[in-house]
């Protein structure tokens, strides 16, 4: 059995954060979801997909082409700070034995 390695994200869902590798280099968008077991994130309109979806008169789903986001690694982007609107590198500080994220650049806290 292979060994599993528990991987940590330094991005939340919610975060606002800048796609930095890729097509879709320099968007902003808020991640949608994580999976922290794959270290991948969807971002809004970011990486953007056509997927051809059957129609399903039971469940009332109209077949067609939809557009949806697919995930994106999460080395892949980078989180926007709140204060000084730019992608930051993320550091991790602690306050009252409880770990925050904590803005490389401007020192603004990131978990409130």
């Amino acid at each position: 059995m292979a060994k599993q390695n528990k991987k940590t994200l330094n991005v939340k869902t919610g975060d606002r954060v800048m796609v930095i590798a890729g097509k879709d280099k320099g968007k902003v968008g808020n991640v949608k979801k994580t999976n922290p077991s794959e270290a991948k994130v969807v971002v809004e309109g970011a990486n953007m997909v056509t997927k051809a979806q059957k129609s399903n008169p039971m469940a009332g789903i109209q077949g067609g082409l939809i557009k949806l986001e697919a995930p994106l690694d999460a080395s892949n982007v980078m989180v926007v700070c709140p204060k000084c609107e730019k992608p930051t590198r993320i550091k991790h500080d602690k306050v009252k034995d409880k770990k925050i994220r904590v803005c490389k650049k401007c020192g603004e806290q990131l978990d409130v």
